[in-house]
């Protein structure tokens, strides 16, 4: 499981066929489980794959051979029992996305206590960025760099909310307010199936994505040589439909960090996976912060 970033990859996504590149439900006995499950496919390579046919230490065949002290290991022995732990649920979930949030907030609140100049906030957001590239190319989730990355974007958001704030007075907290509004709305819209997470959404919002961001890019680029707005898509009435693009696609990244949570705790994702699932989360709400933090300012300019 990866983030939804669409600098980062994400685990579990990609393959041709079934939602979000996962197959149909599994099936006991069926193709469907070695299939459809992503932690369970032993052929695959993968570390947390379970035998499909548990040892039944009661079953009759060659224990008459064995010796007393054998028979007396065996019946000793834990008994085996359908429950798995150490399986992703969805309180670590919760739990760990509390803390990378927490995390923001308090270093975001630091940062406007403190009255962080702006080169403090940029230099926290390379940072952040460095960190979060880090984790993206680990192959397991690592708190430290979660944390730390949570902890640098906190920073910067804080120093870029208290500029944005002595420009357009109560702009932070409008975009806070709208950033609950879309998340509590894109849940709801997943939970009633009125937003379908499948492969062709997937490669949807990624190619929409990769194209914001290289715009955004080169009008940074255009706007660090010629001074101003650089080819305005952050001003004006351009400026409006691009970031309500941005906020859109912060929604799309956040259907499919429901997904992936969805599809965790269905397979019996490895519990560290959570940690993947609250990063994910993250990005996708400061993604979303951010772009409705643009964008009220550019309408109260109009």
């Amino acid at each position: 499981m990866r983030s939804s970033n669409p600098v980062f990859s994400r685990r579990g996504y990609g393959r041709e066929g079934g939602n979000a590149g996962f197959g149909a439900a599994p099936q006991a006995g069926g193709p469907a489980a070695v299939q459809g499950n992503p932690y369970a496919q032993p052929q695959a390579g993968n570390p947390y794959a379970q035998p499909q046919t548990p040892t039944n230490p009661y079953a009759l065949g060659d224990q008459h051979n064995l010796s007393p002290d054998q028979l007396q290991q065996m019946y000793g022995a834990p008994p085996a029992g359908p429950l798995q732990t150490g399986r992703m649920t969805m309180d670590d979930v919760v739990m760990r996305t509390g803390m990378t949030l927490g995390t923001v907030i308090v270093a975001a609140a630091v940062a406007w206590a403190a009255q962080l100049p702006i080169g403090v906030g940029i230099g926290a957001a390379l940072v952040a960025m460095v960190l979060g590239l880090v984790q993206s190319f680990k192959s397991k989730a690592v708190p430290a760099l979660i944390i730390g990355y949570a902890a640098f974007e906190g920073l910067f958001l804080g120093v870029i909310s208290q500029y944005f704030n002595e420009r357009w007075s109560g702009i932070p907290m409008q975009a806070v307010l709208g950033t609950m509004a879309v998340f509590v709305g894109v849940l709801v819209a997943y939970k009633t199936r009125l937003v379908r997470v499948d492969a062709r959404f997937m490669r949807f919002v990624l190619a929409a994505s990769i194209g914001f961001v290289l715009l955004m890019a080169v009008n940074l680029l255009f706007a660090a040589i010629g001074g101003g707005d650089g080819l305005g898509f952050r001003s004006g009435g351009l400026g409006v439909v691009f970031g309500i693009i941005g906020v859109l696609l912060g929604a799309a990244f956040l259907a499919m960090d429901f997904k992936q949570v969805e599809d965790g705790i269905r397979y019996g994702a490895p519990r560290e996976e959570s940690w993947m699932a609250a990063f994910g989360l993250t990005l996708s709400l400061v993604w979303i912060y951010l772009e409705l933090l643009r964008l009220i300012a550019i309408l109260r300019e109009l």
